[in-house]
Parts: structure tokens; C-alpha cells; sequence
């Protein structure tokens, strides 16, 4: 009398747990080797957030027109590993940044290197797998 199942409350206990990794895609899923893009255009904004850090940047398409761009790149731990800093871009730097073009033609992009204004190259912590 008066027992609570245990069983039912650690089904609904992983559940939960798992959840996050239900939400995660893998980089195949969200991003085309076939569509290589490179951006160059100016930092709005630089986030070193998990799950994956994001550069939001404004550049030029062909016509002129401005189009707002989200880089995706690493993880923090990755980008720190790579010698990122939550101050490594500021409003208003210029760079070109190469990756792979999202699936679903947003201009959304998952960014491989970045190029900063004083010519150096930092690795981006992609999901892309190496070899491509």
C-alpha cells in the first residue's frame, strides 16, 4: 500500500534526459557539401553559447542587397581549444567566413574558417567532417 512504481518514474526520467539530444541534428542534416559558400561581409553579433557558438554577419549578395547571415560554428570548449574569445569579434569587423549553405535556403551557413580583417585564418570548430 501506498508504493509508487518505480519503473514508470525512470522511463519518464530518461525522457526528459534525452530530450536535448532529440533536438540536435547531425551536420548532414542541416548543411550541403554541395553547396560550398563563402561570406564576406561585417559582425553584427558574436555569441559563444552552447550548444554551437553563432556569428551573425551582414553582407552584399549579388544585387547589392544586404542579407543577414547566422554562422553556426563549434561548441564553446572547441572554440576556446581553437584560441576563440568572447571578445575574438566585435560589432563592425570585417570578415570572410567559408562554410556550407543550409538545406532549407535560409542563409543560414555552417561555418568551416574565418577570416579576419588582419589577414588571420581561425578554424571555426565545424560540424563538417574533415575531408570534404
Amino acid at each position: 500500500m501506498g508504493r509508487t512504481p518505480l519503473a514508470p518514474l525512470v522511463v519518464a526520467w530518461f525522457l526528459v534526459a534525452a530530450a536535448p539530444l532529440l533536438a540536435h541534428h547531425s551536420f548532414t542534416a542541416e548543411y550541403d557539401f554541395g553547396k560550398p559558400v563563402t561570406i564576406q561581409g561585417t559582425v553584427v553579433k558574436w555569441e559563444l553559447i552552447n550548444p554551437h557558438g553563432w556569428i551573425t554577419v551582414d553582407a552584399k549578395d549579388a544585387d547589392g542587397k544586404v542579407v543577414r547571415w547566422a554562422i553556426e560554428t563549434g561548441n564553446p570548449n572547441a572554440l576556446l581549444r581553437a584560441g576563440w574569445r568572447k571578445d575574438s569579434l566585435k560589432p563592425g569587423d570585417e570578415v570572410t567566413i567559408s562554410g556550407y549553405l543550409a538545406k532549407d535556403g535560409s542563409p543560414t551557413v555552417n561555418g568551416v574558417q574565418v577570416t579576419l580583417a588582419d589577414g588571420r585564418k581561425v578554424l571555426a570548430a565545424s560540424s563538417a567532417p574533415s575531408g570534404r
